[in-house]
């Protein structure tokens, strides 16, 4: 946990879920920078110009405030005196910010928190974007958001100076109206959207989007794959999941099979295409992958067993020793940083939900060394496959 110093005080924030040893912080630059914009403070790092050229002319909290993208909470947590509204893809981000409200004495009704695919506020007086790193995501937040917005809108975005590019731009120019950028402050850059209206009804976007898989993914051939906006490789199938499918283990009967950080779904639907008997639970930390997975098994499947689909804190929500195979590709990323915690947490869980006999198969990038974090954990770990570039693992819960 860290403090957070704001314009309005100072806050406790933390991650979720909170890691004594995590060195991650629940905020970055950008989240400081937009804060300090809105209460039009002055920094040591700003001078006159960067004041006037960042568009710092006042911004009037007390209209509804939206806060898109919110990493941690600390933006929601900040405002959290005008009562905003938090919209989200992250289920993690959504419990985060309930345990900063509570961690620093707010009441957790001062946030509205609604999901991506939650219908959005029908007007909307001033919007925060926290820029995410997929552009569908963005894209499609922006058709969503743009009915609510008028031209009396205030709409600021904010991301590391990497995570703004001309594309990045080009929607905001598109969607809502004129757009500029800041001057870069701690590799931090603000963008400033000025509605206009006649785009103010703008059209919904492209997504979801859908595909048919390749003839050569093992049990995934020919399935049809639907995603919404942000799923990675959403337009075709990423060669991870591919060398995945091609090697699945191919057991049947009623067992209980999760899909665990499922994405689109296409493997737990692959399993369940070849074992009608199989009982399947798909689960993704984020609305819009559970989204997509109940879309892709419904495109392809008829007659199944028992299927649950989850947004949730990875197995957190599933019975000890009730599962008989976990299938996990965990991502390695969290937002820009580098963390293999998310696939030790996936590990760790996998392991409790694991009935005696029960197998934990991964597919990840050689080179993320998750053998060694499995052998810990579970004792043992095979090498089912293996190209170049990625490895197939298997665990079993003795």
């Amino acid at each position: 946990m860290n403090r957070l110093t704001t314009p309005w005080g100072d806050l406790d924030l933390a991650r979720f879920p909170e890691q004594p040893r995590d060195t991650l912080r629940a905020w970055d630059a950008a989240d400081e920078y937009l804060l300090r914009h809105l209460a039009e403070t002055e920094t040591e790092t700003e001078t006159e110009t960067d004041s006037e050229e960042s568009g710092a002319v006042g911004v009037d909290l007390s209209g509804r405030v939206v806060v898109v993208g919110d990493r941690w909470g600390a933006l929601a947590t900040a405002l959290a005196p005008h009562r905003p509204v938090q919209i989200t893809d992250s289920y993690l981000a959504q419990r985060a910010t309930r345990a900063n409200l509570l961690r620093n004495g707010i009441d957790t009704d001062a946030v509205r928190l609604l999901s991506v695919r939650d219908t959005p506020p029908e007007r909307i007086d001033v919007l925060l974007i926290r820029v995410p790193k997929s552009l569908s995501l963005l894209e499609d937040q922006l058709h969503r958001l743009a009915p609510a917005v008028h031209p009396g809108t205030v709409v600021v975005g904010a991301g590391k100076v990497t995570e703004i590019h001309t594309s990045t731009l080009k929607l905001f120019e598109q969607i809502l109206g004129p757009t500029r950028t800041s001057l870069a402050v701690k590799k931090a850059r603000l963008i400033f959207c000025a509605p206009a209206a006649e785009r103010a009804r703008a059209g919904t976007g492209p997504w979801p989007i859908s595909y048919t898989v390749p003839q050569d993914a093992g049990l995934g051939t020919g399935l049809t794959v639907v995603n919404h906006a942000g799923i990675f490789c959403a337009e075709r199938l990423d060669i991870g999941t591919r060398f995945f499918l091609r090697h699945l283990p191919q057991h049947r009967g009623p067992r209980h099979v999760v899909d665990l950080g499922c994405g689109n779904g296409v493997v737990g639907t692959a399993v369940a295409v070849a074992d009608p008997a199989a009982r399947l639970t798909f689960i993704d930390e984020s609305f819009s992958a559970v989204a997509s997975a109940e879309a892709t098994f419904r495109a392809n499947v008829d007659t199944a067993g028992p299927v649950e689909f989850v947004v949730g804190d990875g197995m957190a929500t599933v019975t000890a020793g009730s599962v008989d195979l976990v299938l996990n590709n965990p991502p390695f990323h969290s937002h820009q940083a580098t963390t293999d915690a998310t696939a030790f947490r996936m590990f760790t869980g996998s392991r409790e939900a694991l009935r005696p006999g029960g197998e934990l198969w991964v597919v990840g990038n050689r080179h993320l060394g998750y053998h060694t974090k499995l052998r810990r954990l579970f004792g043992n770990c095979e090498v089912m496959a293996s190209d170049p570039k990625f490895v197939v693992l298997r665990a079993v819960r003795r």
